[in-house]
This record gives C-alpha cells, sequence and structure tokens, in this order.
C-alpha cells in the first residue's frame, strides 16, 4: 500500500510541476496578484475578468521568474474570462482536455499568485447544466472539493494527465466553480478575432407582466415581456416590434423574464433573423426580427 500511494503522490507531483511551466502570475489589481493560464506559445494569456481592475499598466509573472508587460487584448464580463497577451516571451501552453470527465475524478487546481507554483487536490463534485448570464453563456460546467486559495482565481483546474480542463474563478456566481474548456476557446477566439465577445441587440426597453389566463393556458407560460420603449431605427422598430407588444418567444424559447432575453442575444445570433413570437391587440403574430449588435 505504501508504494502505491508513493507512486501516486510522485506523479501527481510530477503532473503539478509540468503543469506550471504553463501557468504564470498576473498583477492587474491594487490587492493579491491573480493566475493566468498560457492558452497559446506566442503569448495569448488567459484570466479571469475581475481580477484585472486596470487596462494598462499589467504585469505577468512567468515560470522562469521573469516579469513582462502584458496588454489586454478583451474580456467579457458575462462569462467572467479576459484575454491578455505579452511580446517576446517563450511560453508553454498547457493541452486542453476534451471534456470527457465525470463527478469523482481526481482534479488539482493550481495557482500562482506568487513566485512559485500552488497547487490542492481534490474530487469533481458536481456538474452544472450550461448557463445563461447576461448576454453571454456558459456551457456545462464542474465545481470540485479543491481549496481556492487567495490568488487562484484564472487559474487551471487540470485532470491527473495535465491537460486543463477549465478556469477557476470565485467571482462568478458567488461560488467557486470552473469554466470549461468549451467556453473558454469559444470567448477566447472570438476576443482574439474582434477584440470582444459580440452582443445581441433589440433596441427595446421591457418588462414582464402576467399573462391573462386564457393566454397563459394556450402559451403554457405564465408571464412575457411587455415593451415599453423601441429605439428609432432600432432592429426592433426595423423589424415591426411596437410600442405596448407583448413577446412572448424568441425563435421558439419563452420569454418569461428579461434574463430570458439578454441571454438569448448571443454571439452566434448577431446577423441572423429570427421568429419573435408576441401578443398585440389580444392575438398572437409572428414577425421576423434581425438581430443588430450591441456597439
Amino acid at each position: 500500500m505504501a508504494e502505491v500511494l508513493q507512486s501516486l503522490s510522485n506523479a501527481l507531483a510530477d503532473t503539478v510541476q509540468a503543469a506550471g511551466a504553463g501557468v504564470v502570475r498576473v498583477e492587474a489589481r491594487r490587492r493579491l496578484p491573480a493566475t493566468g493560464i498560457v492558452w497559446s506559445a506566442d503569448g495569448v494569456i488567459v484570466t479571469a475578468h475581475h481580477v484585472v481592475e486596470r487596462d494598462d499598466n499589467i504585469t505577468v509573472g512567468l515560470p522562469n521568474g521573469q516579469s513582462v508587460s502584458a496588454t489586454l487584448v478583451g474580456r467579457d464580463p458575462s462569462t467572467d474570462v479576459a484575454v491578455l497577451r505579452v511580446q517576446g516571451s517563450s511560453l508553454t501552453a498547457l493541452d486542453k482536455a476534451s471534456g470527457d470527465y465525470r463527478v469523482g475524478h481526481l482534479v488539482l487546481a493550481i495557482g500562482r499568485p506568487g513566485e512559485s507554483v500552488l497547487s490542492t487536490l481534490g474530487i469533481i463534485s458536481a456538474l452544472g447544466e450550461s448557463f445563461r448570464t447576461g448576454a453571454g453563456k456558459v456551457d456545462r460546467y464542474l465545481q470540485a472539493d479543491v481549496s481556492m486559495y487567495p490568488g487562484f482565481s484564472g487559474g487551471p483546474l487540470i485532470g491527473v494527465d495535465g491537460k486543463v480542463i477549465g478556469m477557476n474563478t470565485s467571482g462568478f456566481r458567488g461560488a467557486n466553480i470552473t469554466i470549461p474548456v468549451s467556453t473558454l476557446r469559444r470567448v477566447v477566439d472570438a476576443v482574439l478575432a474582434h477584440g470582444h465577445v459580440k452582443q445581441g441587440y433589440l433596441g427595446i426597453g421591457a418588462q414582464p407582466v402576467r399573462l391573462p389566463s386564457a393566454l397563459s393556458q394556450q402559451l403554457n407560460q405564465e408571464t412575457a415581456l411587455l415593451i415599453a420603449s423601441v429605439e428609432p431605427d432600432s432592429p426592433a422598430d426595423k423589424g415591426g416590434l411596437l410600442l405596448g407588444d407583448t413577446l412572448v418567444a424568441l425563435d421558439g424559447e419563452p420569454l418569461r423574464h428579461i434574463d430570458d432575453l439578454m441571454g438569448l442575444l448571443t454571439s452566434d445570433r448577431v446577423g441572423s433573423t429570427v421568429t419573435v413570437r408576441l401578443v398585440r391587440g389580444g392575438e398572437i403574430k409572428e414577425v421576423k426580427v434581425t438581430i443588430g449588435e450591441r456597439a
């Protein structure tokens, strides 16, 4: 038994040591530095949005002890992801996991808030379904029972094979969660291409209202969104949405609350034409609206 435990202990230590080559320190706030993940060898660093409190004067501490300046490429507050870039440094990017992980798998949280790498061991304790966050979307997330020491936000959660499962953050939804690689990849690609993640835009002001009982039974939902204002020349205006319309669905997805609408105005819908189901004058109608991009 001792030999088995010693072998496991050595393997975990080797995994942390190898992964440490792709974990950096991020100094972008007044208090304790945070952690970042080397996303690609050409200097792209991924970290948590909430730890980047300034847009300039950002410093990244490399695994070799060198400190270099970094620029903020862009950020997506809705998924708590920020993308940095450093120049003139040879970096080791961490391999990304395929997403084939389950509750009970051993994982390691790694941070570098100081000069050296820190790590804690645990298991995946829960897998959460995808959810929408304002104008963003987080793919299936996970929670692990690893200890999140101060400065661990922005660092990787890795499997025992050393591959990145996702980015740890303590600044999201009031709990320690891990944003999966699938979300990180989508956000990083968008930021590198556009400097930001596109957000859909309709150009309306709306508020939830309770539907009349007959409509509620017909539509199988109790609330919908009453349009209180329509911006001139906005996608909503051009699509024919009117003040007083009650929106009940967008592309077949029910609109019960403002968050439902915001969550559907994702980057992949910018420029696409969607079907909006609404109640106008007591009748259910459908109109076509082309989603714009929020400035």
